[in-house]
């Protein structure tokens, strides 16, 4: 899967971030690229209001990060969701904790784990039922994987830029991903291309 037409970068973003290190301004470049992409990816995994400050944060470590930016990879965004992704699940964790330690001290709300946060998340978009099930069953791994490609348009090899893991880890990800999927949902493939549809 290729990015589409329209996130590939028409400039060589290595070359801006590389300026950026003198003149920080630069670094705007990548932002007004990238950060409606970006925003678009965390408020699909979580919430529009989560994703304004995620999609902020995101762009405020890569610009602290400039300085480590591998320069022989002329796109950043690969780099982006893989700081996007990290920061999802930072969220979650903290979440989590908070909700536990609200739990400790007897408060009645009740919330929604990792799982059926993304359910209700997905159900939201028109995903529903076993599908989303589905989905939230998987490992974070496999999820995040699966979701970055589904959600975010990568290709294997930018996933495997993103999350800092081999193509053939990404690969077997996917595919393990999809057979569970194909499983939960009775033989059936929901992630195949029209193309590759019977």
């Amino acid at each position: 899967m290729t990015a589409p037409p329209d996130t590939v970068p028409a400039r060589d973003d290595a070359a801006v971030i590389e300026r950026s290190r003198h003149e920080p301004e630069r670094f705007g470049e990548i932002f007004d690229a990238y950060f409606a992409e970006i925003h678009r990816y965390v408020a699909r995994r979580l919430d529009v209001q989560t994703a304004d400050d995620l999609a902020a944060e995101t762009f405020a470590i890569a610009f602290r990060r400039r300085g480590a930016y591998d320069g022989s990879r002329a796109n950043a965004r690969p780099w982006l969701y893989g700081i996007a992704t990290n920061l999802i699940g930072r969220h979650r964790r903290d979440e989590r904790r908070k909700l536990r330690a609200l739990d400790r001290v007897d408060r009645r709300d009740t919330a929604l784990d990792e799982a059926d946060a993304l359910t209700v998340r997905l159900s939201a978009e028109g995903v529903r039922g076993p599908l989303a099930r589905a989905v939230a069953a998987l490992p974070s791994g496999q999820r995040d994987a699966l979701l970055l490609v589904v959600l975010g348009g990568l290709s294997y090899e930018e996933v495997a830029t993103a999350l800092d893991v081999p193509f053939g880890t990404v690969s077997s990800r996917i595919n393990r991903a999809r057979k569970k999927l194909r499983t939960a949902l009775g033989g059936t493939n929901p992630l195949l291309d029209d193309q590759e549809r019977p």
